[in-house]
Parts: structure tokens; sequence; C-alpha cells
């Protein structure tokens, strides 16, 4: 009911003018005529929002999978005509049909609240240059070198909010962790932690209806956008200044992500402005933080209320910090022998994914299990449905870490991370400040929930509803 007043009280006073429209100027389309997924669009303008809002995303799906397919239902979100893919084998199909039948799509909101530079180019632009760079900056062989700045903040960090603590508030805790690591490896700066609400205004409204009303959690978005990007934007300008400098000085330029963007071109050969720079690091910053913070609070939260699983971590950990001196830094090669950790994790993010699914729209026509799926139409692959599936996980409720030894889930069952052409480059970087933070809490604190029963919602991550308030026991040494 929160998210449901915080998201969507506003846009219910445009209400009668659904009405209006339901009974005086809606029209029989061409779509009508085809063998469509069944389900429902809901009303005029507000479609299917209000319920997913009420219902939550994953009972939202579950429900509909019940009553029209398992395989793809029909719905209206964010004020575009969806079809919502709900199994392993629909995901192989979006997966596999990326740039053939479907493509990268962003919703309105989004646009126009983190990309406003971009807006009137369909972000093709910021797309472009976004994959050209986060690639290679977020591959393995790049990453290896921000292990001990992982390790070196995730312990001063626990030093400083954690240790004279008796209890703490994770997922805040978590936010300043990786707000603060994605900006010194991509833009290679210290000390904004004044932008991370701003930044969670401008997430929570991107997923959004797109009315620009007082009040409204997209007005909010757009408000913070301009915040973030206005600071950004003073960094790079700073930057600027100094390759320029370092230009005419014939100095080699900066190597940090940040300085190579700056360095690009656009196609017409001219210098990207500072504003699509800014513009571009705001969605890098967007995409990397609060996800990898979302999931070190769900790791968290499982470790804190399940012993057994807490103990087999405490123990592989406690191998790895023996096998160091007392002030050395964890290492690439420390973090690989963290095997039952990561199984730990990866339980966590198909239980609690950070996020839900992504959009993509129909670039043709094309049938999808006996139904037709018309061109213009938004897909979502949504990731839960195919995580607790007990044909692919049995007892999915269950908390099992060894369904990830050996060979693992059948493919296209386990999808944080997407998959095909547009997999999410981040997975790596997730992965290692999941693992850094693990090792640096268990080997410093036992965990106790101090809610038991805390909620976890959803607005644009996976959130729990107090922040997961956690008792500290330090160990003894």
């Amino acid at each position: 009911m929160d998210m449901f007043m915080h998201y969507y009280l506003p846009p219910l006073l445009l209400l009668p003018l659904s009405l209006y429209l339901i009974f005086f100027i809606r029209k029989k389309g061409s779509d009508d005529l085809k063998n469509l997924p069944p389900g429902s669009k809901g009303w005029p303008i507000l479609g299917e929002n209000v319920e997913l809002a009420l219902l939550g995303y994953q009972r939202f799906v579950r429900e509909r999978m019940q009553k029209y397919s398992p395989e793809v239902f029909k719905t209206s979100l964010l004020g575009e005509k969806t079809a919502v893919f709900c199994s392993a084998q629909g995901n192989k199909f979006l997966f596999s049909n990326e740039n053939k039948l479907v493509t990268y799509w962003l919703p309105q909101s989004i646009k126009k609240a983190l990309l406003p530079e971009f807006f009137e180019s369909d972000c093709k632009e910021a797309l472009v240059l976004f994959h050209k760079l986060q690639y290679d900056a977020l591959k393995p062989e790049a990453l290896k070198q921000y292990v001990r700045v992982m390790d070196s903040l995730a312990r001063e960090l626990l030093e400083k909010d954690w240790r004279p603590n008796s209890v703490v508030k994770v997922f805040p805790s978590s936010k300043k962790y990786t707000f603060e690591l994605v900006c010194r490896v991509f833009l290679n700066v210290e000390g904004l932690h004044k932008l991370v609400d701003p930044f969670t205004l401008l997430g929570n409204g991107m997923v959004s209806l797109p009315i620009d009303l007082p009040g409204t959690a997209f007005n909010r978005a757009i408000k913070a956008g301009k915040v973030v990007r206005g600071e950004l934007l003073k960094i790079v300008k700073e930057r600027r200044k100094e390759l320029m400098m370092m230009i005419e000085n014939k100095e080699s330029e900066g190597g940090d992500m940040l300085s190579k963007i700056m360095m690009l071109s656009d196609e017409d050969g001219k210098q990207l402005s500072d504003a699509k720079v800014a513009n571009f690091f705001v969605s890098l910053l967007m995409a990397s933080f609060e996800s990898t913070a979302s999931a070190i609070t769900s790791v968290m939260n499982f470790l804190a209320q399940i012993p057994h699983i807490y103990d087999k971590v405490f123990k592989e950990q406690m191998e790895i910090a023996k096998s160091k001196g007392p002030n050395e830094m964890l290492t690439w090669e420390d973090v690989e022998k963290m095997e039952y950790s990561w199984n730990v994790a990866r339980e966590t993010l198909r239980l609690a994914p950070p996020a839900q699914g992504a959009f993509r729209v129909a670039t043709a026509e094309f049938t999808y299990a006996g139904f037709t799926i018309p061109k213009g139409w938004k897909t979502f692959w949504t990731v839960h449905a195919s995580h607790t599936n007990p044909d692919y996980f049995p007892e999915p409720e269950k908390f099992d870490p060894s369904r990830f030894e050996g060979t693992g889930p059948p493919p296209y069952t386990f999808v944080p991370f997407g998959g095909g052409p547009k997999m999410c480059s981040g997975r790596d970087f997730a992965k290692l400040a999941i693992l850094v933070f693990m090792h640096n809490v268990v080997t410093k604190f036992r965990l106790e929930k101090a809610i038991p029963n805390e909620k976890m919602l959803f607005h644009s991550r996976l959130t729990p509803a107090h922040g997961l308030c956690i008792h500290l026991y330090p160990h003894t040494k």
C-alpha cells in the first residue's frame, strides 16, 4: 500500500478522464483482430499499473500466469502495450532474437528523467556510446585492479559506521559503499555522498507513469535528475580543463573511464558535449550502484536469518583471512576461492533479484507460443517466473546454495543479469563488490535481524521496508 500511495495516487486524479475515454472515444484497433496473448490492458492511460503496485511484481505475474497463460500474457504498463514472457523458453526466445525480432527499448519515463540530452534521438546515440566502453571497463581483466579499492572501502565503512554500533541499517550503508565504489572506479572522484538520495529519487521515478505533475514520482525524478546532472557536469567541465592542459603539455591522458569517454567523437566527428558526457555517467552510475546495493542487502538478510548458511560462509572466508597478513588486502585470487559464498549470492539473486526483468520492443510482428506479438508492442522478460518455477528449481521457496554446484541450473532459468547480446555488463563488477563486502562483514561480525519479519518492498529495486536493521555481534579474537 505504501508503494501504491507513493507512485500512483496522483495519477488516479485522471480516473474521470479514463472513464470518459472508455465510454466515448475507445475504438477497436487492428491489433484486436489478431490472435494476441490472453490478458487485460486495464484502464486507458493507467493500464494495469495500479494492480502492479498493489500486488507487487511477483504476485502480479504469478496471478496472470495462472489466469491466462504460463508462457506469455498481455498487459499495459507505463502506457505501453506489453507482452510479458514468463518461462525459460520465453527468455531464450527473446535473448536469441535480440536485434532480430526485438531490440533494446527504454520507457519514456526513463528517457526523459535520465537521458534528456538524448531524448529526441530515442537514446540511440547514448546506447551506442554506453556499450562502446562499458564492456571493456567492466570485463574481469579490467576489474582486477579494483579488488584492493573495494576491500579498502569495505574496511573503512565497517570500521566507521558498523563497529561503533550494535544495530545498523544495511541498505543505506550498502548504498554508501557501492556509490563511493562506482564513483572511484568510473569517475576517479571521491566525496559525492550527497548525491545518493537524489539518485534514489531518480531511480524510483523512472519506473513510474510518465506524468509530470507536482507530487508524482516522475516529477520528483525529473527534479532529481537535474540535480545529479548538474553535479556531474561540474566534474566533467573540470576534467575537460585538466585534459586540455595535459594535451597542451604533451602529457599522457587520463586512463579512467571518464577521460576516455570525453575524448570520443560522435557520428559527425564532433567532440561530445559536456552535457552528453554527464548524462552518460548519470546512466552508468544509476545502473551500477543501487542494484548492487540491493543485492548486497539481500545477501546480508539471508545470512542474518539462516545460521547454518552463515556458518559455512564464515568458515570459507576465515580460511582466506587466515592465509593473509594482518593488513594484507584481498586479491583477485582470493575472490576466486569464494566458491560457496558466490553460490550463496547466486541463490540470493534467484530468490531476491534486484531488478525484475527488462523491456524490449518488437521490430517486426512475430509469433510465440501460438500467439501474435504485433510490431511496436513492448515485451518484458520477467526474472522471478523462471527463478521460482519448481520444474527448474525443486522446492523453489527453499534457500539452497547447492543448486549452483556442478553445472548449475538449466540454461535460461537463472537470469538475474539477463542474457544474449545485452546481458548486463556489470555482472562481474557486482560479483566482486558482493563477495568483498561479504568477506569483510562475516569475518568481523555475526548477524541477527532486529526486525525478524521486516518486509521487502519493490520500488525501483527490491528494498527492505526499514533499511534491514541488523544486530551486530563482533567476533572475539
